[in-house]
């Protein structure tokens, strides 16, 4: 998998193609992608960086689209729950999925300068971890992988 957020590529059609697909998977499995959870989806997508619910909250009340937080947080619990995004336990903030509909564990890159947030796959299960942890007679369910560090912008910008 690779890491769309740090990559040069066609934001506008990454956002389109991001839509459509939340638009797909809803249909197809029965789910309500309502007007507030996809103007969610959008902003996470508008920026590769993480954003918390405050400040989509803002960004959702400047529109009249809610001014109450749990019309952020209901948002970010559907998208989450269903694999639309995925929660940056260090930020306490929220990137769109790079990878919707596919099954993988998200490791995420985060810039200590910008902010920007890239996602990448992780195989806990095919790793060390999961070597010790089948040892021990531990089942992996979930893993969370958050690394900090330089994107190549800021890292080009910090040997100048």
């Amino acid at each position: 998998m690779d890491t769309i957020g740090f990559a040069k590529h066609d934001h506008a059609a990454c956002i389109q193609t991001a839509i459509a697909t939340a638009r797909d998977q809803c249909s197809a499995n029965g789910l309500q992608l309502t007007p507030a959870r996809e103007r969610v989806l959008e902003i996470l997508l508008s920026e590769h960086r993480a954003m918390g619910a405050y400040e989509i909250l803002e960004i959702l009340r400047n529109e009249g689209l809610g001014s109450q937080p749990p019309v952020a947080y209901r948002a970010l619990d559907f998208l989450v729950s269903h694999g639309f995004a995925h929660k940056v336990e260090k930020l306490n903030a929220f990137v769109a999925c790079n990878h919707p509909g596919q099954d993988h564990a998200p490791a995420f890159l985060i810039c200590r300068i910008c902010g920007s947030v890239a996602e990448t796959a992780a195989v806990p299960k095919d790793s060390l971890l999961g070597d010790t942890a089948r040892a021990a007679g531990f089942v992996i369910e979930k893993v969370v992988i958050e690394a900090e560090g330089l994107c190549p912008n800021c890292r080009g910008k910090a040997a100048a």
